[in-house]
């Protein structure tokens, strides 16, 4: 019997040289020894003055250069019918294949230094990662033509090989269909967003390190009269406090803009792709077949102007927080559309007993009852009662906190999907598929016990890899998990 015959092995590639410059730049290979440079050159003084300093930048410079030179030289990658090569690396050289049905998605970036050389890098998710890497193959510095093509390829190969490997041929793939587009207004959620506040508040701290590090002769003096002001005025205060409120709020929205950009989500095929971003640009295809659920969250803020994001849950997804993103911000409805069409809901959330919320109503209150005492001490024994007030508001608020995340809590469970929701800060409401659970977890501590309380865990290969129905009845968690994923999950009960 004659052997089949094997697939050519693909032509090895190598990325566009302009990325040498790209690389030079932004020092991606040098960027581990400039720190070191730094440290010799202060430990040996700059005697020779600014000249010295130029001398130090050209050096890393050249180095820099030099070393993406080499990697660049070192570096191919080559895309064929059935796998995707990636061949890197110096002096020990490392060679990687991935097969192209394992491919979970393509993401093409346009960083704002590509784009003035005209180059992309493209990031492919497979199931093949390398051990201890949390990336998947990058090819960072073609071409936009060329990205577009590598993306084309893997994509369309991708679901031709079953096609294929059945002796079947692919249907058309359907035009593209536009899910949800971005509008302005809904860049005002950003504030409500913690998110998108870290990055200002980030950068406020960062400009205060800077200007505490720079000597006296070069911080600017305050405008005469300035010191004299009483700062414990109320109304300064206040005023210095809204500014940065307003100076915050406004830095987030500029920031949900530079990073969701003209976002819109389209089905192409059987693939879902968001585009987005202002300065870096984003392509990223996500398999509908390997999605597995959708998570719909929204923080104390949003819930009051009903806002909501929504995620989806793919397995196999690296950083799946920032790309599975199928809304980064908009309506609650908008939301749990999209969460809709990728995992239909079970129908209303089952509340939980009210031993939850006993238990709930404890674990915040006996903390509360502790900083209150504490408090008391400090202000009988020296007066200092901050600490008692602190306490004082907590206790108040522990049985209101505690109710809110009672109403949190919630699971369901019917027809193809399973869902699950808790937090109160933030609220998480995952919806899953019910081919998505590959296990379940049952947990009870010593109170859940002597309450009839548990904790049950879907564990799944998607998102965060489990998701739990807090606090749920004991006598429950079986007959819920048989409904959720079938028969085989009655051993729960033994």
């Amino acid at each position: 019997m004659t052997a089949p015959p094997q697939p050519a092995a693909p032509v090895g590639r190598r990325t566009s040289p302009r990325v040498l410059l790209v690389h030079t730049v932004t020092f991606k290979q040098a960027r581990s020894l400039v720190p070191v440079a730094l440290a010799v050159a202060a430990g040996r003084g700059l005697d020779g003055g600014p000249w010295a300093a130029a001398a130090l930048v050209v050096g890393v410079t050249v180095l820099s250069l030099a070393w993406a030179a080499l990697t660049w030289w070192r570096f191919s990658y080559a895309a064929g019918e059935t796998s995707v090569v990636v061949t890197r690396g110096l002096v020990s050289r490392s060679t990687r294949t991935v097969p192209i049905d394992r491919i979970r998605g393509v993401e093409v970036e346009t960083p704002l230094l590509h784009r003035l050389f005209g180059l992309v890098r493209v990031r492919i998710d497979a199931a093949a990662g390398a051990a201890g890497n949390d990336e998947e193959l990058v090819v960072d510095g073609v071409p936009r033509a060329e990205g577009d093509r590598l993306r084309e390829h893997l994509l369309s190969h991708r679901h031709a090989a079953p096609a294929v490997a059945t002796g079947r041929h692919s249907a058309p793939e359907p035009a593209e269909e536009e899910l949800v587009r971005l509008r302005p207004g809904w860049l005002l959620y950003a504030p409500l967003i913690g998110t998108y506040l870290v990055v200002p508040l980030a950068a406020v701290g960062a400009l205060f390190r800077l200007v505490d590090e720079l000597p006296d002769d070069f911080v600017p003096e305050l405008t005469p009269g300035v010191e004299q002001l009483d700062l414990v005025d109320g109304w300064f205060i206040a005023a210095v406090v809204a500014g940065a409120l307003v100076l915050l709020a406004v830095a987030s929205v500029l920031g949900a803009a530079v990073v969701n950009w003209r976002f819109r989500l389209v089905r192409r095929g059987g693939s879902l792709v968001a585009e987005r971003g202002l300065l870096t640009r984003r392509h990223t295809d996500l398999e509908v077949d390997r999605i597995r659920g959708c998570a719909v969250s929204d923080g104390l803020g949003m819930r009051l102007v009903g806002a909501a994001r929504a995620t989806a849950l793919v397995t196999g997804l690296g950083d799946a927080a920032r790309r599975g993103q199928l809304l980064p911000l908009g309506p609650r409805a908008q939301a749990w559309l999209l969460s809709d069409a990728l995992a239909p809901s079970p129908g209303p959330l089952r509340p939980h007993p009210r031993a939850a919320l006993r238990r709930l109503v404890l674990r915040a209150l006996v903390p509360a009852l502790v900083v209150l005492l504490a408090g008391a001490v400090l202000t009988a024994r020296s007066g200092w009662w901050p600490l008692l007030a602190v306490g004082g508001v907590l206790t108040v608020l522990a049985y209101p906190v505690a109710r809110a995340r009672y109403a949190s809590l919630g699971h369901a469970a019917g027809g193809s999907t399973l869902a699950v929701r808790s937090g109160w800060l933030v609220r998480e409401h995952v919806v899953l598929q019910r081919r998505a659970v590959v296990g379940w977890e049952v947990r009870q501590t010593f109170f859940q016990r002597r309450a009839g309380l548990a904790t049950v865990q879907a564990c799944v290969g998607a998102g965060s890899g489990g998701y739990a129905a807090v606090d749920m009845a004991a006598d429950e968690a079986a007959g819920f998990a048989v409904v959720a994923s079938g028969p085989w999950a009655g051993t729960l009960a033994r």
